[in-house]
């Protein structure tokens, strides 16, 4: 199992630190990281903890997945690896106008 938490439908007013204090509550946490938008910088509403030992990281599962916080029912569960990205950005068909 991985030690890398994926943690969703995060409230937008959550801080990375209200993270790290409900977590700790099942063990050590290494690391947090709320996403957010690079251009308005707000939160996107999920983020990832990243948990000491592979037990620690269970039990936090098993903890908070789906317990109401800031009203809105979290969903825990391990973190899949990042997809890779060729860099190569598709936003528009039409390049030439």
């Amino acid at each position: 199992m991985n030690l890398k938490l994926y943690v969703g439908n995060l409230p937008f007013g959550a801080s990375e630190e209200d993270l790290r204090k409900l977590f700790a509550e099942a063990g050590a946490v290494q690391s947090v990281k709320i996403v957010t938008d690079s251009y308005s910088g707000r939160s996107r509403g999920f983020g990832f903890v990243e948990m000491a030992s592979q037990a620690e990281a269970e039990k936090a599962i098993s903890l908070v997945n789906g317990k109401t916080f800031m009203d809105r029912a979290l969903i825990v569960s391990e973190a899949k690896p990042q997809k890779k990205r060729d860099g190569e950005f598709k936003g528009r068909r039409d390049s030439n106008r």
